[in-house]
């Protein structure tokens, strides 16, 4: 998988390519099984960026899964890797979410929510300040 950082916030995943011209409203971590079978992982790390920041290029595929109370997430994935890159959901009509990782900046702003936490693993745990919800975050 090729990707690269640049200085502005721009991320390239072989042929889809998402910008964002600001800093994130939310930088977020997610417990929920629905992120932990997406990632791989444990948890996701997301940022949120107003939609109108937000430049996406190139092709992707979407995969479109059902949310809370019958919303739906759109999932933006690289047709060549398979790498989750953004995604639009109804609970937030006017964000982006961005996967953290695919930036590669060990500089990026920590999160400042962990949502989902009644599915976090027992042995998951920050060193920093950051608002914990055994849910999703509030509207």
């Amino acid at each position: 998988m090729e990707g690269y950082y640049d200085e502005n916030r721009g991320l390239l995943l072989r042929c889809l390519r998402v910008e964002a011209s600001t800093e994130p409203d939310v930088v977020g971590v997610c417990h929920c099984g629905e992120c932990q079978r997406r990632t791989g992982s444990v948890f996701s790390v997301s940022a949120l960026f107003k939609r109108e920041n937000v430049h996406a290029e190139g092709p992707s595929k979407i995969y479109v899964r059902d949310g809370q109370e019958g919303r739906k997430v759109r999932m933006h994935f690289c047709p060549t890797c398979g790498t989750t890159v953004f995604w639009e959901s109804d609970l937030r009509p006017d964000h982006i979410g961005v996967a953290v990782g695919a930036f590669h900046d060990p500089n990026f702003p920590p999160p400042t929510v962990s949502v989902w936490e009644e599915s976090k693993h027992g042995w998951v745990a920050f060193t920093h300040d950051l608002a914990h919800l055994p849910t999703q975050r509030p509207t």
